[in-house]
């Protein structure tokens, strides 16, 4: 190097000496930058973090603001980083901060933590280190977010605060749970390193701090008031202060001198360690203080040249600073191992693991690692997650939601969510069959087992008899079986099955109560199953023997719910003990928690990835079957979702131009005609006791009432869609569809009516309801224009026009005739008799009776098809056919279908005719009835009245309403009509009194359960169900009755609990207040009198009918009379009337004659 080129480098480098030294000097001035005597010190509160430069107090800045619960901080200086715990929050966070200016919060951990409590960051490698006093863990994570793992999770009590040593690689940290300590460990977590340093004269250990030029440790106990001081070792331990503490905390290091918050003076204080002088308050601060560092780069020198991890040496996730040689050590996220053979790369994520269903969130937790950490995934809007499984060729996980009533799925990360079964039903529990891509679910609120694809496609439902309570599911797929647990009070089971339903058996029946999880070690041909109530694991072979228990009722389990096995173990979670354990399989010892104080566990499902699956025949093209394929002990068959049906290569799926629909029970199936025993049950969970059905082909729905519920309603036809369209119904035991004329006949042999409405429930009429004798079945001929119908009390059948006119017996002595079908085209009437038991036909005139079948035991549904009848007898269970013309070649359709309260023929060709009312209702605005001779008429709802035009309908002027505790009911006395309808409410639940408002047509009714006054209009517009009732009062604790004032648009109410007459202002819903109280005063009913302006009442406590102004005043007696049940007042007259006992008195409103 020349002479001159050295003068030029000696005069750069005195320049930039120049440079730093000004723009250190500047800093300094600034005050944000650290002196040798005056650091800058970083210091949190509950709600912020705070940085003052110690040689200017009074200038302390807020650099961070917005904290729930500000715990722990600390810093990466050479990126400019300020990092933080907050308790509440439940985060660890940070933000930029260059002295100046502060950047956006980043939230670096925000799942997996409860009270994050102490926190060191690792400037070598980039890393935060924390403890959680709530999860008792220590963990890790690097800067960028991108990997986490755990250290230690055993003997963590309540861990406090935490510092690390990069150069030698060593973390320590403070613990003041039941066994106070200090520990020391590598900061690669690995247990050989770990040690405890202090363990005496000890009782609160808190904050923690480093002297890194001398290696020495720093610690407070907060319960004894002293500073201590202490090599790596924990050896040479001396007292630094032990005298003049209240409550110190946390402290830090920086050039000799300590500094530290004490949370009782609110004050950080400082001392020199070398001299021991006197301590001195440095900040007395309005807030509690909780943690603090010194702000400076030479708490983080960086080490000149090579240093382990700098290159995260060929490390595939994390290279971890260890004290042993080479320095640093490989590791994998939480959970995750290193490949086998391999020191330097892990797995992309775990290969064993649980996953356990918490209702609004799913865990997973590894078993690769011992730490045993749960990890919540990034799932969306879970409501009641209940059970879970998992698909091994897909990675997709399946999860049962009984609020949302889905199943739905997601990948691992959360990703692809969406529900792909939306039955309507409450599924329970699910199991995959993952050969045959199936999936299957319990219903415990329909009481089904249901299957369909693995996309949700092909609904089918297998198993619908005899269930009470279908919980757990179990499948295996190699074998061809199922397995299901069924709750029952008096008959508990657990059953088996072939996939497809079929061959079930029952397996243990004895010493069961709760029978919750069920597992399956398919290897062993073992089942194993968990009972909520005996509080008992136990485990048979898969035929019912060799039962024994595992693990007995006094092993400390309360109550089991999940089940699942992974090699040779067992896990189970415990919904009270908020547990999940694990045992050995076959001697039920080694027992082992796996999580504790977990909340909501529900389901857990064990997965090993990679483990061989098997083979069955449908792994292979799905078996050649079009939907679903069924592996079975010695075969496999294919099946058809709901709506088609096999052909006869058995193979392909098909739509049947027609098929049988029947109903038993709370049960509504189809049965093919042309395949013997392909059936299907419709998904519907409302049913409670379906007595009858119809079908409408061109809207491809499904109508039946309901004995149970005294509704009608109706479905598509593969059970979805389910719709309330008619209330307060007797016993409607025949249906049938007018399809012309979009409407619906019903018979009701309770109310001894025939009645009529659209298709959606509106416009409803009684068309018959005199001189019927229990009418059960009904049809209809829409072309013709008539109705026909069987009467059991009359044992006849009958005929009218479909409007009820012009009734006449049809088919005298036709015995009592359960069914009827009608054969258009042959104008041929078919009815099932049971007394005699018969089959019968004739033409629809009545002559010429023809017997088809007397050997029937008990015939009660009868259908049409081609040239066949159907019919389903009670005695027998049997679906048969005969040749309808004569009953011969009788064919059994379907067996074990025990009470079919009806059958139907749903025939994709029929109902295509149209008649007069086929085009715009025939100008009808309600109504449309088919005549005879090819007419029509139109016709309006009960009580309405058809206007001259002969089209539309007016409402009535004239009526009384009545109220029963979920109905309002009217009146109208008038000839030609039944006087009786009620009004399609639908929001009532327990009615206590009503009233009317002629001005806006509003309904009032008291509801004594919601405990409030609500309104609804009845402007008569529509006819259809009204749901939009809006509240008027609430908060009535014992609402009793209510008058309306309709010209001062008020409404007085009385209440049993505040024994006051009240009133509220109906036009704006607001509190007029109370109008009369007094201390005898017992006020019931209520009247009130429009022109005069009177309120009447009865009074229990005074024992009298009283009248008062509409305020309160000019209060009188009308009359003494006690227990009055029903009061009233006739306007035109003035009259009060009354209602003791059997007795209705009445008195002048004006004068005191009775």
């Amino acid at each position: 190097m020349t002479k001159r080129r050295r003068i030029v480098q000696a005069d750069k480098i005195i320049q930039n000496v120049i440079n730093v030294f000004c723009l250190l000097m500047f800093l300094q001035l600034k005050g944000y930058y650290s002196s040798i005597s005056n650091p800058v010190l970083l210091y949190t509160t509950a709600s912020d973090i705070r940085v003052t430069n110690t040689s200017k107090l009074s200038k302390i800045n807020a650099i961070i603001k917005g904290l729930e619960q500000g715990s722990a901080v600390d810093f990466l200086y050479r990126k400019s980083l300020v990092c933080w715990s907050d308790q509440t929050a439940e985060l660890i966070q940070c933000m930029e901060y260059n002295n100046t200016h502060s950047g956006e919060k980043v939230r670096l951990v925000s799942k997996g933590l409860i009270t994050p409590t102490g926190i060191a960051i690792d400037w070598y490698t980039e890393k935060i280190y924390w403890t959680d006093g709530e999860t008792n863990r220590i963990e890790v994570i690097s800067i960028d977010q991108k990997y986490r793992k755990v250290l230690f999770w055993t003997d963590v009590d309540l861990a406090r605060a935490i510092a690390v040593v990069p150069k030698e690689g060593f973390m320590f940290w403070t613990d003041c749970g039941e066994i106070p300590k200090i520990e020391r460990a590598g900061m690669n977590g690995d247990p050989a390193t770990r040690k405890v340093i202090v363990k005496d004269d000890i009782f609160w250990p808190n904050g923690i701090t480093i002297d890194y030029n001398n290696n020495l440790i720093y610690w407070v106990d907060s319960k004894l008031q002293f500073f201590d001081v202490m090599d790596f070792n924990g050896n040479n331990r001396k007292k630094v202060v032990r005298e003049g503490l209240k409550y110190p905390y946390a402290l830090t290091f920086f050039n000799d001198r300590l500094f530290w918050i004490d949370w009782k003076t609110l004050v950080i204080n400082t001392l020199d360690v070398t001299t021991n002088g006197a301590i001195k308050e440095l900040i007395k601060s309005d807030s509690v203080p909780v943690d603090i560092k010194v702000f400076d780069n030479s708490r983080q020198l960086m080490p000149s040249g090579d240093y382990p991890c700098k290159t995260n040496e060929d490390c595939s996730h994390l290279c971890l600073l260890a004290p042993n040689p080479p320095g640093y050590v490989c590791a994998c996220p939480t959970g995750v191992k290193l490949k086998e053979g391999s020191n330097t790369t892990c797995y992309d994520g775990p290969q064993s693991f649980l996953l356990v269903a918490q209702r609004s969130v799913i865990s997973r937790i590894s078993l690769d690692t011992p730490d045993f950490t749960p990890f919540t995934l990034p799932l969306k809007d879970l409501k009641r997650a209940l059970t879970i499984d998992f698909d091994p060729k897909t990675e997709y996980i399946y999860w049962a939601d009984s609020l949302s009533k889905t199943i739905s799925r997601a990948r691992l990360d959360g990703s692809d969510q969406s529900a792909v079964v939306r039955s309507g039903g409450v599924p329970e529990s699910i199991a995959i069959d993952a050969l045959a891509r199936n999936l299957y679910w319990t219903d415990p609120v329909a009481d089904t087992i249901s299957v369909a694809r693995l996309d949700g496609s092909a609904t089918k439902v297998l198993i619908h008899d005899e269930l009470y309570n279908p919980r757990a599911i179990a499948l295996h797929p190699t074998a061809g079986w199922m397995f299901w647990s069924d709750w029952n009070e008096k008959k508990p089971k657990i059953e088996r099955a072939n996939l497809d339903g079929t061959n079930r058996i029952l397996l243990i029946s004895e010493k069961l109560t709760w029978p919750n999880g069920i597992a399956l070690d398919t290897v062993n041909n073992k089942l194993y199953w968990g009972d909520g109530r005996t509080h008992k694991i136990e485990v048979c072979d898969m035929d019912g023997s060799n039962r024994r228990e595992l693990l007995c009722s006094y092993s400390d389990i309360l109550h089991i719910f999940g089940l699942t096995l992974l090699g040779e173990h067992l896990y189970w979670t415990d919904m009270q003990r908020r547990t999940l354990d694990m045992i050995n399989k076959d001697t039920g010892l080694e027992r082992q928690p796996v999580v504790e104080q977990m909340a909501n566990m529900m389901g857990v499902k064990a997965f090993r990835l990679g483990e061989p699956l098997g083979h069955n025949p449908c792994v292979d093209n799905n078996g050649g079957c079009s939907y679903l394929c069924f592996n079975r002990p010695n075969d496999y068959v294919c099946s058809c979702p709901l709506g088609l049906e096999l052909a006869s290569d058995r193979k392909t799926c098909i739509e049947p131009e027609a098929f049988l629909i029947y109903s038993r029970k709370n049960v509504i199936g189809l049965i093919s005609i042309e395949n013997e025993n392909n059936d299907a049950v419709l998904p519907i969970r409302e049913l409670k006791e379906v007595s009858a059905l119809a079908v409408h082909v061109s809207g491809s729905k499904i109508y039946w009432s309901d004995s149970k519920t005294k509704t009608i309603n109706r479905c598509s036809v593969n059970g979805s869609d389910v719709e309330k369209i008619l209330e307060w119904m007797g016993l409607v035991e025949g249906l049938a569809i007018d399809w012309s004329g979009q409407n619906i006949y019903w018979t009701d042999s309770a109310t001894q009516r025939i009645e009529v409405a659209r298709l959606d429930g509106s416009s409803r009429r009684t068309l018959i309801w005199q001189g019927l004798k229990k009418p059960k079945s009904i049809v209809l001929d829409p072309r013709k224009g008539y109705m026909y119908w069987s009467e059991l009390g009359s044992r006849s059948i009958k005929r009218a026009a479909m409007d009820g006119s012009a009734a006449a017996l049809q088919v005298e002595a036709a015995g009592r005739a359960h069914a009827l079908a009608l054969d258009r085209a042959a104008r041929a009437l078919y009815w099932a008799a049971l007394d005699p038991p018969a089959l019968e036909r004739a033409p629809l005139d009545g002559s010429a009776r023809r017997l088809l079948a007397a050997d029937v035991p008990m015939p009660y549904a009868l259908a049409l098809y081609a040239d066949r009848v159907f019919w389903g007898d009670w005695n027998t269970g049997l679906i048969e056919s005969a040749t309808k013309l004569n009953g011969t070649d009788r064919k059994t359709i379907h067996t074990q279908l025990d009470y079919i309260s009806d059958l139907k023929v749903y025939h994709r060709a029929r109902d295509s005719l149209p008649n007069q009312c086929g085009v715009d209702n025939g100008g009808c605005t309600h109504l449309c009835l088919p005549l005879p001779n090819n007419d029509y008429r139109c016709a309006c709802p009960t009580h309405y009245r058809l206007n001259r035009d002969n089209l539309t309908c007016s409402e009535p002027e004239e009526f009384l309403l009545f109220a029963q505790k979920n109905a309002v009911g009217r009146i109208v006395v008038a000839n030609g009509e039944c006087n009786d309808a009620f009004i399609p409410l639908t929001s009532l639940k327990s009615v206590r009194a009503i009233e009317y408002d002629p001005v806006d047509r509003y309904l009032y009714w008291m509801d004594e359960e919601s405990h409030s006054i609500r309104r609804v209009p009845i402007s008569y517009s529509t006819t259809s169900a009204i749901t939009d009732s809006t509240t008027v009062v609430t908060g009535l604790s014992r609402p009793f009755h209510m008058a309306l004032d309709v010209l001062g648009r008020a409404l007085y109410w009385t209440c049993l609990d505040t024994d006051s007459i009240n009133a509220t202002s109906i036009d704006n819903n607001s509190s007029v207040g109370v109008i009369l109280r007094g201390d005898k005063m017992m006020p019931r009913h209520l009247a009130f009198h429009q022109t005069k302006r009177v309120l009447i009442w009865s009074d229990a406590g005074l024992g009298a009918i009283m009248r008062a102004s509409v305020d309160g005043t000019a209060r009188s007696e009308l009359a003494r009379v006690a227990n009055v049940t029903a009061l009233a007042v006739e306007q035109s007259s003035a009259t009060v009337y009354w209602a003791v006992a059997r007795q209705i008195h009445a008195i002048d409103l004006d004068s005191l004659g009775r």
